[in-house]
């Protein structure tokens, strides 16, 4: 028997009192039933076709393993662990019980179920042991797509570890020792002496609170020792997942801004002199630990020659690039998946919501953007595994000023479709809304990247060259696009820092309208093309130039139930 005493509330009711199941007011209806398991890869077949055809002869092995990623993470359990490890945020430990420092950051364990999935199904740094020609490349980025439908945050320290490893190998004795781990398909959180885990994972420190995006503004000082090894001294602003055994870092030694790998346990087993200051107390991303260190004369070893920084960490940042295009494509998929799957069984006024023309518009409209722009992510996907740097120098950046500009306003127009029901935690969608502005900012928010862009165009004509020569693929097969590359070549033809984010717009809408034309069905790129590349004016809200056939593509976004 229960009782009444000590209630915080103080009513004189039973605590454990059991709610009761018929509340005499009404029958529930018109509720839309939970998600069914499994149907990730169901309801986006734009990534299915993407990832066969980038593949290539590797295809089969590719879907097969992308396949067997999807069956876990597609589950009601795995999204659960999502919610959990974002409800939970980290917590850090500078000290322990009796004082000693150890700068640790707790985790709930549904975060480790998130990094242990991602790291055996080789998401991390995986693709760089594969022979070539295998896909590998593209067969991680459609994985990493995939789970980041479920869950953003911790691919942050997958994606930094994926990037590490371009850049270590200006340092072939470091990228051996390192690489072994880092490529490893363990995950094994916890400090310990790199040469004694199976598993790595690496990690970024290069913003000081000075500079921001001006990583040339650093004043962290490493200084020469006789062994080889530099001594850092100096704060960085951010630095994410900073429970990784190992960071790339920015310092400036004798020879200038340099390159540097600090691990977190050195080889005699004591603890580098990293100290965690505090956890950064973000918008979103909130699953994953984002923190301001100090290097108190911190051991590091250098990667490439000094003064060479910047152009050391360009592959690392490139790689990154490509993430944020991956994480993009995936925040702005998921948010309009639960849209369709919501107006799918949502009624209003007397039809179901599906049925609604308008609505049918808004979400057949932002599916079909969708579908671009996965199609461009795998796209440049592809391009890593075929080693196509021309293309990859411009087309990355401004892919990603274009994509991560986009999901916020995608994300916020899925988030609409459900009405209250979408601005309440339980239906995901304000955690997708919180997320979705990352992207754009990490590894160069829209001026960084258009005017990288900029550089680009400006001082490798090969660049521009291979970017047309893949927009051109589709020219003349449609008219709206052959007007829209006119005015990208008038455009290239007399490139203006002001007029840079058009640039990069531009560029980027003709990228997704050439693979679309292409590759999409008939009437899926025609809902792109008549949305996105129309002639009477810029983009617009969604849903605002009807007409478009978007009856197909609303159904390959709407989840099997």
């Amino acid at each position: 028997m229960t009782t009444t005493h000590d209630r915080p509330d103080g009513l004189d009711t039973p605590l454990a009192a059991v709610p009761a199941a018929d509340l005499g007011t009404h029958e529930v209806t018109n509720q839309v039933p939970p998600r069914a398991d499994g149907d990730l890869l169901g309801c986006d077949p734009a990534l299915l076709e993407a990832l066969e055809r980038e593949a290539g002869a590797a295809a089969p092995s590719a879907r097969a393993a992308v396949g067997e990623l999807a069956v876990v993470v597609g589950t009601a359990d795995h999204r659960e662990h999502a919610r959990l490890a974002n409800a939970h945020e980290p917590e850090l430990h500078t000290h322990d019980r009796t004082g000693h420092r150890i700068d640790e950051v707790g985790f709930h364990p549904s975060w480790h179920v998130l990094m242990r999935t991602s790291v055996e199904h080789g998401l991390a740094a995986a693709p760089w042991t594969a022979a070539p020609g295998t896909g590998a490349h593209v067969t991680r980025a459609a994985g990493f797509y995939l789970h980041s439908l479920v869950e953003q945050g911790h691919l942050c320290p997958i994606s930094m570890t994926y990037a590490a490893v371009p850049a270590l190998r200006h340092a072939p004795e470091l990228a051996a020792a390192y690489e072994p781990g880092l490529t490893a398909r363990c995950y094994e959180p916890g400090l310990a002496v790199p040469s004694g885990k199976p598993g790595l994972l690496a990690g970024m420190s290069m913003t000081e609170k000075q500079g921001g995006s001006d990583v040339r503004s650093g004043s962290t000082v490493a200084t020469p020792q006789p062994d080889g090894s530099y001594r850092l001294t100096g704060h960085k602003w951010f630095t994410s997942a900073p429970m990784n055994d190992l960071f790339l870092t920015l310092a400036r030694a004798p020879g200038g801004l340099t390159c540097l790998v600090l691990p977190r346990v050195l080889p005699d087993g004591t603890r580098n002199a990293i100290r965690l200051q505090r956890l950064k107390d973000k918008l979103g991303n909130r699953s994953n630990a984002s923190s301001e260190i100090e290097y108190l004369g911190a051991t590091g070893w250098r990667v490439g020659d000094e003064g060479r920084g910047v152009a050391t960490i360009i592959e690392m940042v490139s790689m990154t690039r490509l993430d944020c295009v991956l994480g993009a494509a995936a925040t702005a998929r998921a948010a309009v998946t639960e849209a369709a799957h919501h107006i799918a069984h949502r009624s209003a006024f007397g039809r179901r919501l599906a049925d609604q023309p308008l609505m049918r518009e808004v979400v057949g409209e932002l599916a079909a953007e969708t579908e671009a722009a996965t199609t461009l992510a795998l796209r440049l996907a592809g391009a890593v595994d075929r080693e196509e740097t021309a293309f990859l120098r411009l087309a990355l950046p401004v892919s990603k000023y274009l994509l991560c500009k986009r999901t916020s306003a995608i994300v916020a127009e899925a988030l609409e479709c459900l009405g209250g029901n979408g601005y309440v935690e339980e239906s995901d969608l304000p955690r997708l809304y919180r997320e979705a502005p990352l992207n754009s900012i990490w590894e160069g928010s829209g001026n960084v990247t258009a005017l990288d862009g900029l550089r680009a165009i400006t001082r490798e004509p090969h660049a521009v060259e291979a970017l047309l020569a893949e927009i051109d693929l589709a020219a003349g097969l449609d008219p709206r696009l052959d007007r829209a590359i006119g005015a990208l070549r008038d455009e290239l033809a007399s490139p203006d820092e002001r007029r840079a984010r058009r640039l990069a717009e531009l560029a980027a809408l003709c990228l997704q309208g050439s693979l679309m034309t292409r590759h999409a069905p008939g009437t899926v790129a025609e809902a792109f093309l008549g949305t996105r590349l129309a002639g009477d004016g810029p983009l617009r809200t969604a849903g605002t130039r009807p007409g478009t056939g978007v009856d197909d593509v609303l159904q390959r976004a709407t989840p099997r139930t």
